[in-house]
């Protein structure tokens, strides 16, 4: 994961690779950490996105994810402001 997408949204402290004997720390905060912020922001916009439209008017579509990755985005960069 890299600054661009946040990094990870749930990083694991420096200590845990010691209990899961990985052959670099590294590799195993990057396993371990699960999904990147940006796609951790998406996850919850898109909720949002779909809770906000009628049922019958909701597409979950390409366009709702393309929504929440903008939303995503304007997050992280409100973050670095």
């Amino acid at each position: 994961m890299s600054e661009q997408d946040g990094g990870p949204a749930f990083p694991v402290a420096d200590y845990d690779h010691q209990i899961f004997n990985p052959a670099t720390t590294t590799e195993t905060k990057r396993d371990l950490s699960g999904m990147s912020l940006r796609d951790y922001f998406a996850a919850k916009a898109v909720q949002a996105i779909i809770t906000g439209n009628k049922a019958d008017e909701c597409s979950l579509g390409l366009g709702a994810a393309k929504d929440a990755y903008a939303v995503a985005d304007a997050m992280l960069a409100a973050r670095s402001a």
